[in-house]
């Protein structure tokens, strides 16, 4: 091998790449470990076909992530097998990999709620949290086996790297050996274009999420084809809010109708008190699952199940994204989130007509309530583009001796503050709050241990502190002269922990519940249709009679006739669009799959059976989708036509 300079070196290298390879391997194989029940594989031989498709998007991880190491490593610089340069190399190989490597961990458990691999857009939350090294000391303490597993493979790395080394050899400057390292040099450096590619077919783009669609069968398995790196990297300065033509402006107009006229109801200024709470999804509900005949069910919400006797519910609703952000844009302001979240895009700072500021119209006193430090969430901001009057955090409720010790105010006594703020504001108002016990690490206050349910989800008993935390609001709010002229509404903002395989299925991983309740009892009954976050903003408007146009990508969820019930989501990185019988998958560009909407599971796809009515299915979300984008993109998130 003399004849060949550098031959020792050129496989040490491949060597060390390998290793990334091999280790890749091993995180998707913990990733379906922790994530077995939400991912179905039929069999081992299907699950070493998925971790094989896997090796494309690997390869662009590994080679975005050892992109200057391969370089340092392969270009001629006579030096490269000098001791020092070899231990820069490894830091860099170690600082760059093992940074990389660590996001894989933190989707073992972050999967379990947003049933997506990471991308650029989850970081949104983090950047505005203050209390961040509070809260990775809490991941670390409660998942201490993500981090031991991590450490104790991050470690064998580190070992078997070590096993081989490069050789030291004094090099001179000959041709001989300029010219083999550069034609060298030139075939690893196009081998690693192919490999960030996908391929080297000049009519294919670079592979991207949506491509670990190609080689499913139930689309969960995306995730499992895709890593944490990768999906980061394809996300890092992309921007998903992109005009599209699929109609004429006059089929938006009567597909969408995206501007609303309500005349249903006489105008009355009723107070209008949402509660948004965190993570009560319907799973946990027993009202929203009378229909679901799941075996052996068990409901952790007494308080909201009586309540929902008196009150008009949807059993049959939906989150529009899956972060907290994500359920203020959509109920409040009526934005869905889709591939990126409006609020981390380049375009949430414009005039935004929601229910805050067709309220304020009206003479509303608007307010926004949230437990955890001011700014958490993004609410805060989000809140001073919408134009609420007022932010209650944990700031203004000044006493931490009420604090849960990570996220926030306990919700009991949080939600005793919003009465009083309340009971002291001048009718009409509109409030919003956000809870936070329902948070991971699902903690319950010291004096309530062992008083709800432990459940067989870590969520379970969080989930009856918070009912509970309802039941005294209620309990003190009837006391009050302005509660008898209010509308209470309650919604979830996402779904969290799952417990029953019903709501394992594709389309039960984003039921939230939706209750309107009015003291005189106007609104009662079980509501079985379709329905979503951001109906909720047209609904209570349609309540109040308001009677101007305004703008709106929901229904009124009482009595809407123009727009048939519906309910449009984002996951598993395409687009799906409920209504009537079907569910309708879309990737951007054209349906790949139409399924009945009682195929939760999605096992059955019907696209070679569609019909016209499934054909109008489609047209409805390409309308959706171009005038959400127009609308957003263009800064007309108003009546403006």
């Amino acid at each position: 091998m003399n004849k060949y300079p550098r031959f020792q070196e050129y496989k040490v290298v491949a060597y060390r790449i390998l290793l990334a390879y091999a280790f890749y391997f091993v995180a998707r194989v913990l990733f379906y470990f922790y994530n077995s029940s939400l991912i179905k594989v039929g069999s081992f031989s299907d699950f070493l076909k998925l971790c094989f498709h896997g090796l494309a998007f690997d390869t662009t991880a590994i080679i975005y992530v050892n992109g200057l190491f391969i370089l340092l490593s392969i270009i001629p610089i006579l030096f490269n097998t000098n001791k020092k340069f070899q231990k820069f190399l490894f830091y860099l190989y170690f600082v760059t990999n093992l940074l990389a490597y660590a996001t894989n961990f933190v989707d073992f458990i972050y999967y379990r709620y947003t049933f997506n691999r990471s991308t650029i857009a989850s970081l949104d939350t983090l950047e505005n949290e203050n209390n961040k090294m509070l809260l990775f000391f809490d991941f670390v303490i409660h998942f201490w086996d993500v981090f031991l597993w991590f450490f104790v493979l991050a470690f064998l790395w580190i070992y078997l790297y070590k096993k081989i080394k490069v050789q030291h050899k004094t090099e001179t400057p000959t041709l001989k050996y300029f010219g083999f390292s550069t034609v060298t040099f030139l075939i690893i450096v196009t081998l690693c274009i192919g490999g960030i590619r996908g391929d080297f077919k000049k009519s294919t783009r670079p592979i991207n999420i949506l491509d670990a669609s190609r080689f499913i069968t139930n689309i969960s398995q995306s995730n499992l084809v895709l890593n944490t790196p990768f999906a980061l990297i394809r996300t890092w300065d992309t921007n998903s809010f992109k005009k599209v033509n699929f109609v004429s402006k006059s089929q938006i107009d009567s597909l969408v109708v995206p501007i609303k006229h309500y005349n249903n109801n006489p105008a009355a200024k009723l107070n209008i008190v949402i509660f948004i709470i965190e993570s009560f999804a319907r799973e946990y509900n027993g009202a929203f699952n009378k229909g679901t005949k799941i075996p052996n069910y068990k409901s952790y919400t007494p308080f909201v199940d009586s309540l929902a006797q008196h009150s008009m519910i949807y059993p049959n609703a939906y989150a529009n994204g899956y972060k907290s952000i994500h359920g203020m844009s959509s109920i409040i302001a009526g934005i869905p989130s889709f591939e990126n979240a409006f609020t981390s895009s380049p375009y949430p700072q414009q005039k935004i007509e929601s229910l805050v500021s067709t309220l304020k119209s009206e003479g509303y006193d608007t307010s926004f309530f949230h437990g955890a430090p001011n700014g958490s969430m993004g609410f805060l901001g989000f809140g001073n583009i919408l134009g609420y009057d007022h932010y209650y955090g944990k700031t203004e409720y000044n006493n931490d001796a009420d604090f849960d010790g990570v996220w926030g105010i306990w919700d009991e006594p949080f939600l005793q503050y919003y009465n009083k703020i309340l009971s002291q504001k001048k009718q009409p108002f509109m409030a919003t709050l956000f809870s936070v016990s329902s948070h991971e690490p699902y903690k319950v206050p010291e004096k309530y241990k062992d008083k709800f349910p432990k459940g067989t989800a870590n969520i379970h008993e969080s989930i009856g502190y918070t009912d509970y935390a309802l039941k005294q609001f209620f309990a003190a709010a009837k006391k009050q002269p302005w509660y008898k002229n209010t509308i209470f509404v309650m919604v979830a903002d996402h779904c969290n922990t799952i417990a029953y395989d019903e709501y394992r299925k594709e389309f039960n991983k984003n039921t939230v519940p939706i209750l309107f309740f009015s003291p005189n009892e106007k609104y009662v009954g079980i509501n079985n249709e379709w329905a979503q976050q951001i109906d909720i903003y047209p609904t209570l408007l349609d309540m109040i009679g308001y009677q101007k146009p305004f703008r709106s990508w929901g229904r009124s969820l009482l009595n809407e006739k123009k727009v048939p019930p519906f309910v449009v989501k984002y996951g598993t990185n395409v687009y799906q669009f409920m209504s009537g019988d079907y569910i309708c998958i879309f990737d951007g560009t054209k349906a790949t799959g139409f399924y009945d909407k009682n195929d939760k599971a999605m096992e059955h796809n019907l696209i070679s059976k569609r019909n016209a009515i499934m054909d109008l299915l489609e047209l409805r979300c390409k309308a959706f989708i171009q005038d959400y984008m127009e609308r957003i993109i263009d800064r007309r998130l108003t009546t403006v036509k």
